[in-house]
């Protein structure tokens, strides 16, 4: 595993860890170049993926491809409405586009799961996407997106995070 994967090992199902992953990072490549979503979704499924090694001469975890399409097509095409309510999400002076755009793009990938992935529990979206945050920051980012991730699956999702909420005796 490279060093990012290496971070997220201890998250869930693998491939899917490696795709939420690889979906930021593909998030990432289009807020700082002008390509098109198809164009660096073609060169991470094409090239990125292809008989890859990782650092030490391993084979690198095999990313659950379809979920990474799912990520990176859904946040492409729901931008302006994730934005939004990641906006709404956020504390104080902070706007999503005063975010630096690694973090960004993590709390856009988590905030699209919530909204239009319903088959993957509330709890694993946030977990997972603090995982990924850790492979990229070291600081409260991790902390922020696990605070703005679980205010939105509150609103999101509300009948859903209450109900687990009261079968884990977490009433509040």
């Amino acid at each position: 595993m490279n060093k990012k994967t290496e971070k997220i090992k201890g998250a869930g199902n693998v491939s899917r860890s490696v795709a939420r992953l690889a979906a930021v990072q593909a998030l990432y490549e289009l807020e700082m170049s002008n390509a098109s979503p198809d164009a660096v979704l073609l060169e991470f499924v094409k090239h990125r993926w292809e008989n890859q090694e990782s650092d030490d001469g391993g084979e690198l975890a095999e990313p659950d491809k379809e979920l990474f399409l799912k990520i990176v097509r859904g946040v492409c095409a729901d931008k302006t409405n994730l934005k939004k309510l990641l906006d709404n999400a956020l504390s104080g002076e902070w706007t999503v586009d005063r975010l630096e755009v690694v973090l960004r793009v993590v709390l856009l990938s988590g905030l699209f799961e919530l909204k239009s992935l319903q088959d993957v529990p509330p709890k694993v979206v946030i977990n997972e996407y603090m995982e990924v945050a850790k492979a990229f920051f070291d600081g409260g980012e991790v902390s922020m997106v696990n605070g703005v991730l679980d205010k939105m699956a509150r609103l999101l999702r509300e009948e859903e995070v209450a109900r687990v909420s009261s079968s884990n005796g977490d009433e509040e």
